[in-house]
């Protein structure tokens, strides 16, 4: 017997027990974006290097290690993008859309990342993005906020908390960052290996750290919050007047830089202590530099990413049950003349209502191996074409989830009793 092929450690399927929530979830994003005016879009899964080479940073984690990057024939290189936002940042600049007045974008996807795998941590994980090009001002970042907000709300998701901070201006933030250098270069001895190299390339990155032994010296270095720029400092005011008047709760963070270079004024993340050490579900800010960094005219900028995977982690953490509001037919046909009009039936119901979903038994098993069946498929009704069913051209309706009394109605009665119950 050949060896069975096993999919790649890190990089899971989707099994049929777990598509309904996966589909739900999906569902109640895409609806809920679009409700606030944003548009799908859908970039490639791989891009030149450069890409997010020039995005991301060169002295960040993703670039340094993390990225699936090969060299085609004619010598470019290519890599399996590790986020979303600097594809659709190329999106935008390649086909000139700001021009046409303000984006306001999501799009939804595989990225992938080569680490060692964890729980909620994974090598191809799924992520949906939202993305807003050519709005300066906080209202826009307060309205990330706000649909967020009512997501784990629509989610019934319970001790999620907002974290805020701001990396003020790029020039701001270069004076923070020499003011930074210095006090950790005093301290060297105290820095593990990854800070070390931080403190040559990405000194803000240090602040991040989840090194308990360094702690206390991250917690004595000098805040970025004392070395903002006026107007920096007015925008994240802005940011919180409008958090404050949509009454959402926030716990400003100090120490909270995000990974990548780009970030500039309003970061942020939304995080759960239910998840240990994976607790970020949300995150993201303003890059307001990024477009025009990546050949494209000055455009401010500013977006978020949900992670699918830590999602659904956290509503089976809580136990969150999803109800599924789609209408649910099994229909249970006992011999094959019986199967035969069960099709002709099935294609009905599917043109007549809209969104429900049809069952339709392939086995010519029993009645009961088939009433199991509509059980396990969590059906509304089953929808039963016995031998007097098919001789009277009628029929007969019986209800999986209440007491009501099973009835024997015309096809079309039937279509009309369904559409009554949705």
């Amino acid at each position: 017997m050949s060896k069975k092929i096993q999919a790649i450690r890190g990089m899971n399927d989707l099994l049929p027990k777990d598509s309904d929530l996966w589909a739900f979830v999906e569902r109640t994003i895409a609806d809920l974006f679009i409700s606030y005016g944003y548009k799908n879009i859908r970039t490639p899964v791989v891009e030149k290097t450069d890409t997010f080479c020039r995005a991301i940073g060169q002295a960040t984690d993703i670039v340094e290690k993390e990225m699936y990057s090969w060299h085609e024939t004619n010598g470019d290189s290519l890599s399996l993008r590790p986020e979303g936002t600097a594809g659709c940042v190329r999106m935008m600049i390649e086909h000139n859309l700001p021009r046409e007045g303000i984006q306001k974008v999501f799009y939804q996807g595989a990225m992938f990342r080569h680490e060692r795998p964890q729980k909620g941590r994974y090598r191809q994980f799924h992520q949906v993005g939202l993305e807003v090009f050519g709005a300066p001002n906080a209202k826009v970042d307060a309205e990330l906020m706000m649909i967020t907000h009512s997501l784990w709300q629509k989610l019934g998701l319970k001790n999620v908390t907002l974290e805020i901070n701001t990396l003020g201006s790029s020039e701001a933030r270069e004076s923070y960052r020499e003011i930074l250098v210095e006090y950790f270069s005093a301290h060297k001895d105290q820095l593990d290996e990854d800070s070390l190299r931080r403190l040559e390339t990405n000194p803000l990155r240090i602040l991040d750290s989840k090194n308990k032994d360094m702690q206390a010296l991250i917690n004595h270095a000098p805040k970025l919050m004392e070395h903002l720029d006026e107007e920096s400092a007015q925008h994240f005011d802005q940011f919180k007047d409008y958090l404050d008047i949509l009454n959402i709760d926030f716990v400003i963070n100090t120490r909270l830089v995000r990974g990548l270079d780009y970030y500039n004024r309003s970061v942020f993340e939304w995080t759960t202590t239910d998840l240990g050490a994976q607790g970020t579900i949300c995150a993201g800010g303003r890059y307001d530099g990024l477009v025009e960094k990546m050949g494209g005219k000055p455009t401010p900028a500013v977006g978020l990413a949900i992670g699918l995977e830590r999602l659904i982690l956290l509503l089976e953490e809580q136990k969150i049950a999803i109800t599924n509001q789609q209408l649910a037919i099994y229909i249970i046909t006992p011999n094959e003349q019986a199967q035969l009009k069960s099709m002709q039936i099935a294609n009905t119901l599917h043109e007549a209502i809209a969104g429900a979903i049809i069952y339709n038994d392939i086995t010519l098993g029993s009645f009961k191996s088939q009433f199991k069946k509509a059980d396990k498929a969590d059906a509304d009704f089953a929808l039963i074409l016995g031998e007097e069913e098919l001789n009277n051209n009628q029929v007969s309706i019986k209800p999986l989830k209440s007491q009501e009394q099973q009835q024997t109605l015309s096809l079309d009665e039937a279509i009309k009793y369904f559409k009554d119950y949705t």
